[in-house]
């Protein structure tokens, strides 16, 4: 290595035109900055959505809708699912913390298990919530329903 050779580390050097440093530059003068208002001026930063004192989008537009902030969200798991990891396991018995091992589920989430597939063994399921079909093909096999 020489002095000769020396050059910056690849991204280093921030800006490739130089402003502000006069006429001859092409970048002189109002320093790309326009003539006049707020933009111009130093130390100015605009807020998030402002368009320039034009009545901004997000209150231009009409709003509808609703969001409970109550809702209570379920992840929804079928009982065709269970039977399948139980069949993958060997194990009747399925807990929550199974379903998160298998990734059928979150670890935070809440589980509902609903009643789409069928059920050819005993099962021992808990979760949080069970819908009424989830229910009758556990228990018609003999099988357990806990609720959390």
């Amino acid at each position: 290595m020489k002095l000769n050779n020396l050059k910056p580390a690849a991204g280093s050097k921030g800006r490739t035109k130089r402003i502000g440093r006069g006429e001859g530059s092409g970048h002189g003068g109002t320093s790309t900055r326009g003539m006049n208002g707020a933009a111009s001026r130093s130390g100015y930063s605009h807020k998030i959505g402002f368009e320039g004192g034009q009545m901004p989008i997000q209150r231009r537009l009409p709003k509808h809708g609703f969001k409970n902030p109550t809702r209570v969200e379920f992840r929804a798991v079928n009982v065709a699912s269970l039977q399948a990891l139980s069949e993958a396991t060997g194990n009747s018995v399925i807990t929550i913390d199974d379903m998160v091992i298998a990734g059928l589920v979150g670890t935070k989430d809440l589980v509902k298990v609903l009643g789409n597939g069928d059920v050819t063994s005993k099962l021992e399921v808990t979760a949080h919530a069970f819908s009424k079909s989830a229910i009758a093909k556990i228990e018609a096999k003999e099988g357990t329903t806990t609720v959390i």
